[in-house]
């Protein structure tokens, strides 16, 4: 199956909640969520008057807000699932981990991009390097003291001056380190859950895959 190419606030309608997909607009423009506070589709209204729902729908519903959040595919978070499984420690905090150190992740989180689609674009598109060498791929994974960088051709790109200078841009996390003149942010170290500031029930993923 390929990557959703739909309406991302049909996503958020979906999860009941803002996920951040559009960047800067998901914080000046009215939100669909707020203005329709239940699923889309003609059965949206129905499903939100329901009050209870079973044990497996809370776990994928989890499952699939991160998913979105991140703009991954099934078989992707699977296979970082799988891995993060395999590794010592907490197998949810393994997961957010590795996804938080995907390339796409660390620029959208050093304000280099609006959201972690346009950020993936900039990756795709070689506007990136990692310790000096370009990369090409959202889902590599940074390691404590990488450097991350925009080429100097890239670096008065539209879509990075405006990012860095929103208003919106969220505060940067304790783990990275950013030169913004220079275009040039550091991996100080590895992420631990306390510095992932998401609202997320990790553990309810952990249970559904564990079936």
């Amino acid at each position: 199956m390929g990557r959703y190419t739909g309406p991302v606030c049909k996503l958020c309608r979906r999860e009941g909640q803002k996920l951040f997909l559009k960047g800067q607009k998901c914080y000046t423009e009215k939100c669909p969520v707020e203005r329709r506070g239940y699923p889309p589709g003609q059965h949206g209204p129905a499903q939100a008057r329901r009050r209870k729902q079973s044990d497996y729908a809370l776990q994928l519903r989890e499952k699939q807000k991160v998913k979105r959040m991140y703009g991954l595919q099934e078989q992707q978070f699977r296979n970082l699932f799988r891995k993060a499984a395999e590794r010592p420690g907490i197998t949810g905090e393994n997961l957010l981990v590795s996804l938080e150190t995907r390339l796409d992740n660390v620029l959208f989180r050093l304000g280099l991009a609006a959201s972690r689609s346009q950020a993936r674009q900039l990756v795709r598109h070689r506007h990136v390097a990692v310790n000096g060498r370009v990369v090409d791929i959202p889902s590599y994974h940074v390691r404590t003291g990488d450097d991350i960088a925009v080429k100097n051709k890239s670096k008065d790109l539209a879509v990075i001056q405006g990012s860095l200078e929103s208003r919106t841009r969220p505060d940067l996390v304790e783990w990275l380190a950013l030169d913004e003149k220079a275009r040039v942010g550091r991996v100080l170290r590895t992420p631990t859950r306390d510095d992932i500031p998401m609202s997320v029930q990790e553990q309810l993923i952990v249970e559904l895959y564990s079936k």
